[in-house]
This record gives structure tokens, C-alpha cells and sequence, in this order.
């Protein structure tokens, strides 16, 4: 072997120990390991930072851009009817929740699906009396199961996709994952539905950070002109109230509150429902009913601009101490609503705004997210950081979906590329305010555009001097006269193991060279291997280190190290099983 490559394979397993051992950032690992290949020579210093303009970064970080566009426009609201019931059996709520989870994966980013759906399966868990640990990890494996259908799915397809580009002359395209993704998807998917949920053990469900410790709010809602809540009573309201953790507490009519909770009052136009709720229930549930917070016309109702909802402690030293909002003019003066107030759970009968804040009460301010901030320091009040809660632009859902399937049609039919229809795509959400300026930059993962940005030019030179060409040889010394079906096996199995312990783009990155240059040696169709790379870079099951997902439901679904294995293992041996054939019938050698 020459120096460089010693010297890469060294640094190489050093970052492969680093990543596995997990006590330094990986990002950090990553960038550092490439400053150590550009002091050492093996990197030109020219092609240092080339990995940050590389196309699979920038993809990966507008398709997350996309996905955040996707939640603050309702997608979750369009398939909670469809998921939430607490009177469906687990199978039968497993089933549904994956294959929604999965549908939502192959369009959005795959960590993006489980964060939305989530909050969902807990909720039905709790309302059904059941363990959350039945049916979270069903859930993550099946996004990642999702992921794989097409393109933009999940990272590892993107850095196959470009890395075939680079080597063969063209990419894959957004569905030529589909066929061998949706096979593996579907089989998947029916085994964590029928078999798979019965392998886990049950655990100490944890709620996630922020969740169960709420405090519960007083608000109003108005009831619109075209809201399907008018003609009905609150008590009609009552079950879809009960679904969202929210009660009715009374009704405003004229500026008065009408005795009671008048409940057989029939509701009219211009009427506020007096609410009592966590500030995410409320918020679900004013949507769900068709109403609007005081002040929406202000706001342009909830579509106008990007909206925050933040929780906000009172000091004794606050401006709005003693006041009201109708007092301080709050809306007229910071463009800001006063939501809601929390005080320790008491029950008030004065309107929202014309009740004087007292110190120590939670305020509950609704805004351009560009203003609430500002508001609340000029309040004088004190945002709670772990408390800000999106506001859903639910009538944008469908002008959302359709300016993405605009761009996924433009790209796929060669319009225009993947790119750039995606930065299209962004440009019209922020212009149009599905995504706030802020919001832009905080729903992309930098970590991971680090890693990536860092090791694509390791992987290069890895490439470059004949590194994966040795470790191709020396699997193909180990096979023998194996046929070549046995040989792609090998090859998924072993880049699936390094996916359980490694970063699934780390893997890809260096396995999809590595196919390559074992079909060149076999003489066979190059797509066959690089397409079974895809598919095993992306299926990490064993641990919940090696796929962000596994790692976020660890916490709130209670579980240990070693229960991901009892499902994962013979997930990932079937996924072997079922997509060697798949790959084979689909891209023949």
C-alpha cells in the first residue's frame, strides 16, 4: 500500500472509532479528520472545503427547509383524523401509523415524518391507556422504511445518487429508488405490523422534554364567518374538544361572558369561545373548529405571515403587571396578541384582555414571529425557551403540497434539476411565509452538512488512491466463486452493519465506492450494487446510534440499548431477504 493510503485507512478507522465510541460531536470529528488529511497531504488544498458546495449538501439541506414547510402548513392535521383513535386495536394503529409514517417519509425528510407524527402516537397511546414503547419504535423504522422510496427520502439516497453521477455520468432520478424501496417498504411494514411491536419489550414510557409539565391556559377564540362552528352549541363541540385536550369553559357574546358554560347556546358569528388547555392543544383545537384568536384580522389571520405562540412568565417589575392588553393597547401598538393566562390553575371569569396580570402568571403571546420577541421584552416579560409552539397556516396545506409536486414534476420530467427545483421551491415558501426567515436557517440540520461537507472529500481520496479498489478486492478474495447475488448480499450486509454504529451518510459515502468497483471486477451492471448500498446504508435497526430516529423515540419510548435488536434483527435479515431479488429483477445485471 502506498502513504496515502495508510494514512487514510488510519484516519479513516480513527474517525469510524470516534463516531462509534460517540463522546465527541460528530461533526467535529468529521472536519477535524479533514484538516488532518489536507496537513498530511492527501487532500489537495484546493479540494478542501469542495464538499460544502457539493450537491448532495445542498439538497439534503433544502429538502429540510421543505419538510419544516410541510409541518407549519397543517400536513400532520391532514392525517391526524386518519391516525388518532384510541378505540383501534395496536395492530391496527401500528399498521396505519406506519404506513402513514412511511407515505410521509418518501416526500419529506424521513427524521422530519417521525418528529411530526410522534406527538400523535403518544397521544393515542396515552388516551388508549397503552405503552408508547409499543409503538414508537414500529413507527421510526417505519419513516426509515419511507425514506428509501424516492430520492429525497433520506440522505444516504442522495449521496448514492450523486456519487453515481460523478462515476457513471447521470444520477439517479427522484423514483428509480421506488420499485426496490417500496417492495423493501411494504414487506418491512408488514412485519413490524404483524410480528414486530409483539418483540418489543413494553419499558417506563417517558414523556419528551417539555411535554406533561404544561401549564394549563385560559384563552378565547373567536368564531368566524365561515366557521363550521356556527348553529352549533358548545356542547356539540364538547367531543372534538375532549380529542384535543381542551375544555369549553363559557361563551363571550357582545363583549359579555353569558352565565354558566351555556352550553345549549347556540353559537353565532362574531361569538368567542372561552377555552382552557396546554397552549399546543388550544392552538390544534381553534383550527380544528374553524375559529380564530383575538386579533387575527391583524394578523392576516393565521396565513399571513409566519406566526410564533410563545409562554411568557410575569416578574413583579413587568410593564404589563397590573394592566391589561386593552390597558397597554398590545395589539394596536406590537401587532401581538394576548393569548392566554395561566394562574396556577385558577379559572377567571373577565375576558382574556381586560384581565389585570398579576406577577407570576404565564402569558400566552401570539405573533409575527418577527414582533412577539420584541413585544415580550418591551412587556417585560420572560419567554420561556422550551415553551414556543408553531402556529399551523392551515388554509396554505394544499397550496404547500402543490408547489412541491409542481417542482418534483418539473425535475422529474428533466425541466429543470432536483437543485433546482427544490431552491425554487423554498424561495416561494419563504416568499409566501410557510417559512419565516429564522425558520429557514434553524430547520437545517448543520451537524450533518458538516459531516457530509467533510468526508465527501475523504472519500474521494479514498477513491482516488485506489483505497476502496482494495477494499473491494479484499472482499472479493473472501467470496471466492461465490455467484454474484451472494456477493451483493455480503456487501448489504456488511454496509448495513456499519450503518448500526456509524452515520448512515458516513456509510453510504464510503460503501457506494466500494459497489462500484466490485461490480467493474465482476463486469456487471454497476446501478445493481450501487442500488443495494442504498438500501442498506439506509436500514439501521440494530442500534439507536446508527439512525437519528432510533435515537430520538430512545427517551420517550423507554428504551435500552438492547431492545432495538429484538425487532431490528429480523427486520434487517428480511430486508436482505427481500431486497437482493428486488434489486436484481429491477436493475439485472
Amino acid at each position: 500500500m502506498s502513504y496515502d493510503q495508510i494514512f487514510l485507512f488510519v484516519l479513516l478507522g480513527i474517525v469510524f472509532a470516534m463516531l462509534v465510541w460517540g463522546r465527541v460531536r460528530y461533526d467535529l470529528v468529521a472536519f477535524a479528520a479533514l484538516v488532518i488529511a489536507v496537513i498530511g497531504g492527501v487532500v489537495p488544498v484546493h479540494d478542501a472545503f469542495a464538499g460544502f458546495g457539493h450537491e448532495a449538501v445542498i439538497i439534503i439541506a433544502l429538502v429540510l427547509i421543505v419538510s419544516r414547510a410541510m409541518t407549519n402548513a397543517g400536513a400532520v392535521e391532514l392525517v391526524a383524523r386518519f391516525v388518532l383513535s384510541s378505540t383501534r386495536s395496536l395492530p391496527a394503529h401500528v399498521g396505519l401509523i406506519s404506513v402513514v409514517g412511511a407515505a410521509l417519509s418518501a416526500i419529506i425528510n424521513n427524521v422530519a415524518a417521525l418528529v411530526m407524527l410522534m406527538s400523535l402516537d403518544m397521544e393515542a397511546a396515552r388516551k388508549a391507556k397503552r405503552s408508547v414503547a409499543q409503538t414508537l419504535m414500529p413507527l421510526s423504522f417505519a419513516t426509515i422504511l419511507g425514506g428509501m422510496i424516492t430520492l429525497i427520502g433520506t440522505p444516504p439516497n442522495i449521496v448514492v445518487a450523486q456519487f453515481r453521477d460523478r462515476a457513471l455520468g447521470e444520477p439517479f432520478s427522484m423514483f428509480d429508488f421506488s420499485p426496490v424501496g417500496l417492495i423493501c417498504a411494504v414487506v418491512g411494514i408488514g412485519f413490524v405490523t404483524l410480528v414486530g411491536w409483539r418483540l418489543i419489550p413494553k419499558g417506563e414510557a417517558r414523556t419528551m422534554a417539555g411535554e406533561g409539565v404544561g401549564s394549563v391556559f385560559v384563552a378565547e377564540a373567536g368564531v368566524k364567518a365561515d366557521s363550521k362552528s356556527i348553529g352549533q352549541t358548545p356542547a356539540d363541540l364538547y367531543p372534538l374538544a375532549d380529542s384535543h385536550d381542551v375544555t369549553i369553559l363559557g361563551l363571550v357574546r357582545r363583549g359579555k361572558r353569558l352565565g354558566g358554560f351555556a352550553a345549549g347556546e347556540e353559537i353565532r358569528k362574531s361569538d368567542h369561545l372561552v377555552l382552557e388547555g396546554d397552549p399546543a392543544s388550544i392552538e390544534a383545537f381553534i383550527g380544528a373548529a374553524e375559529l380564530n384568536p383575538p386579533g387575527a384580522d391583524a394578523h392576516e389571520g393565521l396565513t399571513g405571515k409566519s406566526l410564533a405562540l410563545i409562554e411568557a412568565i410575569v416578574p413583579r417589575d413587568a410593564r404589563i403587571v397590573g394592566r391589561t392588553a386593552t390597558d397597554l393597547r398590545l395589539l394596536y401598538r406590537r401587532g401581538v396578541t394576548l393569548l392566554g393566562v395561566s394562574r396556577q390553575g385558577r379559572r377567571f371569569h373577565q375576558r382574556v384582555r381586560k384581565l389585570p396580570i398579576r406577577a407570576g402568571d404565564l402569558v400566552l403571546l401570539l405573533g409575527p414571529e418577527s414582533r412577539v420577541n420584541d413585544a415580550a421584552e418591551w412587556l417585560g416579560v420572560l419567554p420561556l425557551a422550551e415553551r414556543r409552539h408553531s402556529v399551523v397556516q392551515r388554509s396554505k396545506a394544499l397550496m404547500t403540497i402543490g408547489i412541491f409536486v409542481a417542482a418534483v414534476a418539473a425535475a422529474v420530467t428533466g425541466l429543470v434539476p432536483l437543485v433546482v427545483a427544490l431552491a425554487a421551491v423554498v424561495i416561494l415558501y419563504a416568499l409566501l411565509n410557510i417559512v419565516g426567515p429564522s425558520e429557514v436557517y434553524e430547520s437545517v440540520e448543520w451537524p450533518v452538512l458538516v459531516l457530509l461537507g467533510s468526508l465527501i472529500p475523504l472519500g474521494l481520496a479514498l477513491e482516488e488512491t485506489g483505497g476502496t479498489q482494495l477494499i473491494a478486492q479484499g472482499i472479493l478474495s473472501l467470496t471466492g466463486t461465490l455467484p454474484v447475488w451472494a456477493i451483493l448480499a455480503l456487501l448489504m450486509m456488511v454496509t448495513m452493519t456499519l450503518s448500526d454504529f456509524l452515520n448512515n451518510v458516513a456509510t453510504a459515502l464510503i460503501a457506494a465506492p466500494v459497489g462500484l468497483d466490485i461490480a467493474r471486477a465482476l463486469d456487471v451492471n454497476p446501478d445493481a450494487f450501487l442500488m443495494g448500498v442504498a438500501v442498506a446504508a439506509s436500514c439501521a435497526f440494530l442500534t439507536p446510534i446508527g439512525h437519528k430516529n432510533n435515537t430520538i423515540i430512545m427517551g420517550p419510548g423507554g428504551y435500552r440499548f438492547g431492545d432495538y435488536w429484538r425487532m431490528g434483527l429480523p427486520l434487517e435479515i428480511l430486508i436482505i431477504a427481500v431486497g437482493v431479488p428486488a434489486v436484481l429483477t429491477f436493475w439485472p445485471l
